[in-house]
């Protein structure tokens, strides 16, 4: 410990009693590690959409000003009345942001597992990555390969084990087949490689063409988009094919977690030998493990008896996975880094760029293909 700082910034979001959102950076003591902790000198850690929801909470950017300085900015936004009330668990705390990133091991625990680790590239889970030092329990950290680096290191956990839980709950609930939205995102690119190496049929949705060509020329093969005129009826086709009854949906609100459903009735119906006033019978689930239309849910009629629409969060799949199921999802991970599991950044920012208002407006409008890196020791 004696080569390393005393502190170490840390980016952290506070939303205030009186309603204000604020971002800056703070130094932080660096702590002393237990036996079976580690310090990873942060040296690559990505900007996904579940870091947003800590970072800027329900602050509205429409608001937001910066003040501070260039090396020390400052952003402050507003938070409505109503975004008050759903915070009010979190008012008052200065939390730090981000949930997995990569570097090196440049301290460690007397245990062996942590001294095995010194001096190697590890990537972790944990939360609080957007600093320069991030110290963790060895459980929550894994070695990289030999010659990895921390870009390709840095979204190990999220995307990743998102995507294979997905197909691991499809097997667990009796499905063999998949519809996901937003497809043509990081995690989703992630999902049809997943689903093509495993022959699992896929049902892709997209908002625009080129999104659809990005999962084309990956190898997908049935996408549909959801602004076309003949959407539905070009949902229900593929649905038809592949036999899909189970879905995730990142986008949460609006009308298409409902269109799914009554897609999938629609499907299930067309298929029925005698006609039931009560629908189908089929069994249909959507997920919904992401809120990038934070409008409410909607769910019209049409969409039979039997349908089910609830939640999804990693972590709990985690914890309900066995050590088994875990321990084969991230050796897969790792043995998959640069192909199956790759991540493109387009944009690399310091700790103090990601405090740019400009910059954090283009981060947070979530577009495809366009995914930030923050390199805190750059």
């Amino acid at each position: 410990m004696s080569t390393l700082p005393e502190k170490g910034l840390q980016l952290r979001s506070l939303i205030k009693p009186e309603g204000e959102l604020e971002l800056s950076l703070v130094e932080v003591d660096l702590p002393t590690p237990g036996p079976g902790d580690v310090i990873i000198k942060v040296e690559a850690t990505p900007i996904n959409p579940s870091d947003l929801g800590l970072l800027i909470g329900a602050g509205d950017i429409r608001t937001a000003v910066q003040s501070g300085t260039a090396d020390r900015p400052v952003i402050t936004a507003k938070v409505p009345e109503a975004g008050l009330r759903a915070m009010k668990a979190r008012i008052g705390q200065s939390l730090g942001v981000g949930n997995e990133g990569a570097g090196t091991v440049v301290a460690a625990g007397e245990s062996e597992a942590a001294q095995a680790l010194l001096g190697k590239r590890v990537t972790g889970l944990g939360g609080e990555f957007y600093s320069e030092y991030r110290m963790l329990n060895v459980g929550q950290v894994m070695e990289l390969p030999e010659g990895a680096t921390a870009e390709q290191g840095a979204s190990c956990y999220v995307n990743p084990l998102t995507a294979l839980s997905f197909v691991e709950t499809m097997r667990e609930m009796g499905h063999e087949s998949l519809v996901h939205t937003a497809a043509a995102s990081n995690l989703g690119q992630m999902l049809n490689k997943i689903c093509i190496k495993d022959g699992v049929p896929l049902v892709n949705i997209v908002r625009k063409e080129e999104q659809a060509e990005i999962l084309r020329d990956i190898g997908a093969k049935h996408i549909v988009n959801s602004t076309s005129p003949t959407f539905m009826e070009d949902l229900i086709a593929a649905l038809m094919e592949t036999g899909a009854t189970l879905g995730f949906d990142a986008i949460g609100g609006g009308p298409l977690a409902g269109q799914l459903l009554i897609a999938m009735e629609a499907a299930a119906s067309r298929k029925m030998k005698e006609y039931s006033r009560y629908g189908s019978g089929q069994q249909t689930q959507v997920f919904i493990y992401g809120r990038l239309d934070m409008s409410p849910t909607q769910v019209p009629p049409g969409v039979g008896f039997a349908w089910n629409l609830s939640g999804y969060l990693l972590t709990p799949f985690l914890q309900k996975a066995g050590k088994e199921v875990r321990a084969r999802m991230y050796k897969r991970v790792m043995d998959e880094l640069t192909t199956t599991f790759a991540s493109h950044y387009t944009k690399r920012i310091s700790l103090a760029e990601a405090l740019n208002l400009e910059t954090l407006k283009a981060y947070d409008a979530k577009a495809t293909g366009e995914k930030y890196l923050i390199t805190p020791n750059r």
